[in-house]
């Protein structure tokens, strides 16, 4: 029975996520689509999806049709600038009545509109309902690991970063001003760090190299690490094996280190040794579970794999940094401007040529598919799905206005043109230019797609949840 729930849930999961890509689809069409009525344009085909439709029904003279191509959606407005390639063709050839550049930039702008409405009123929905606040609220650094950029700079556990590369910082992780992401998305081939530290007259500036985890060609490029972990607050069990003497003594997945034989830890790697030197000797180990506190005693033993391991007691060792948590309830202009400012600085990092992203650490649909198919599996899934809403529909809006000949953007500027000129672009070399923006497009979202794929392949623990077995 617990199979068939695990089943049924997975695939609840999956109809959420495609569900939730065909409501923003639907959204942004049906903006394309009321536009175009009210200015008495000519509809053929209103379909979710491209590719030959796996489904149609034509009312009204308007076929309404679902593509086999789970990627995208259109109207099909043969006096906007013509894309039969892309669109399968017109209905018939009879001539069609001219429209004026206003009305051209009138319906490619409803869809982006229509985006950015659906994005408020989501952000609305996340004011009402609230979200979770993922934040890690501490600068102090709590962990610095060996031989690390971080230690060869000078940067010592204690100190409190207040500044990268000139910007502050705001905690640790979980916003665009924090450590993490100032680190990840610097600049050049060195980072400045500006620390506070204790028995210091004043802040100091320490310079440091930065590493990227190594990857697979088909595995998107490594982010930029220094070395540094937070300030933990508490230290969590974050696995256990089956048939280890935590197992056996009862330990879960959760429980909170207290102790191990009378002594507390500040982090794990400290817990770690400490197991280590105790040997194959009992150990004392209290928790806390919820709001009890509970003893228990394990012995470490030598397993047969890996082999050359010394004693282990079979659990993870995971550092829980200080976290902000809770429900929050940002404004709707608030959310819609914060992930405009994500979507420009991730568009910046992108085109920089000394910066460590690029366009393979983009997401197509399956990325994206995954993302919310993980937010879902998360406590309040739910409310992250809605602020994950707000986030992607700006993202549609504005990248449907950049000036390419396939998005609304091109057919504004083409609007523009046959407004300043008197007369519509002609039509071979617009279809000539569409054709090569269509496979440029197409290419690029096969390439991110695969970078989408390969990385469900050989990746260990995400990046600050290592996972340390003793």
């Amino acid at each position: 029975m617990s199979s068939i729930s695990t089943i049924l849930q997975v695939i609840l999961l999956i109809f959420a996520v495609v569900m939730s890509f065909n409501v923003i689809i639907f959204v942004h069409e049906l903006g394309h689509f009321l536009a175009a009525k009210w200015r008495g344009l000519r509809i053929d085909r209103f379909q979710i999806w491209f590719g030959t439709p796996i489904w149609k029904k034509e009312i009204n003279g308007v076929q309404y049709g679902l593509g086999w191509i789970p990627a995208g959606g259109f109207v099909a407005l043969p006096q906007m600038a013509p894309m039969e390639a892309l669109e399968g063709g017109t209905k018939d050839d009879k001539p069609l009545p001219p429209i004026t550049p206003l009305d051209k930039i009138i319906v490619a702008f409803a869809g982006p509109l229509f985006s950015m409405l659906l994005a408020l009123l989501s952000a609305l929905a996340v004011y009402g309902v609230g979200k979770p606040k993922d934040f890690i609220p501490t600068q102090i650094v709590g962990e610095v690991a060996e031989g690390s950029p971080a230690a060869k700079a000078g940067i010592l556990p204690g100190d409190k970063i207040i500044e990268i590369n000139g910007n502050p910082v705001d905690g640790f992780a979980g916003s665009l001003d924090s450590i993490t992401e100032n680190i990840i998305l610097s600049k050049g081939q060195q980072i400045e760090f500006t620390v506070e530290r204790a028995g210091a007259e004043a802040p100091l500036k320490l310079v440091s190299e930065f590493e990227t985890r190594k990857t697979k060609w088909f595995q998107r490029g490594g982010l930029r690490q220094v070395g540094i972990g937070p300030e933990i607050d508490h230290i969590e069990f974050g696995s256990i094996v089956k048939g280890s003497p935590a197992d056996k003594a009862g330990f879960m997945e959760g429980d909170i280190l207290i102790s191990m034989n009378g002594r507390k830890f500040a982090d794990d790697q400290s817990a770690v040794a400490f197991v280590k030197e105790t040997g194959a000797n009992p150990i004392e180990i209290e928790i806390k579970r919820g709001a009890e506190i509970l003893k228990r005693t394990a012995t470490p033993v030598v397993p047969l794999s890996p082999a050359g391991k010394g004693p282990m007691l079979g659990l993870g060792f995971y550092g829980a940094p200080y976290q902000n948590q809770g429900i929050v309830h940002p404004g709707p202009f608030k959310q819609v401007g914060d992930s405009l400012r994500m979507m420009w600085t991730t568009i910046v990092s992108v085109a920089a040529p000394d910066s460590s992203i690029g366009v393979g650490h983009l997401s197509g649909p399956v990325g994206i598919g995954k993302l919310q198919f993980q937010l879902l599996q998360m406590d309040d899934g739910w409310r992250r799905i809605l602020a994950f809403m707000v986030l992607f529909n700006v993202n549609l809006a504005v990248l449907n206005m950049m000036p390419f000949p396939v998005l609304d953007g091109g057919h504004i500027t083409l609007a523009i043109l046959e407004k300043i000129f008197g007369r519509p672009v002609k039509a071979k070399p617009l279809e000539i230019l569409q054709t090569i923006c269509a496979l440029a497009l197409i290419s690029l979202m096969l390439f991110v797609t695969s970078k989408d794929i390969g990385d469900s392949f050989g990746h260990g623990p995400a990046a600050g949840q290592e996972v340390i077995f003793p």
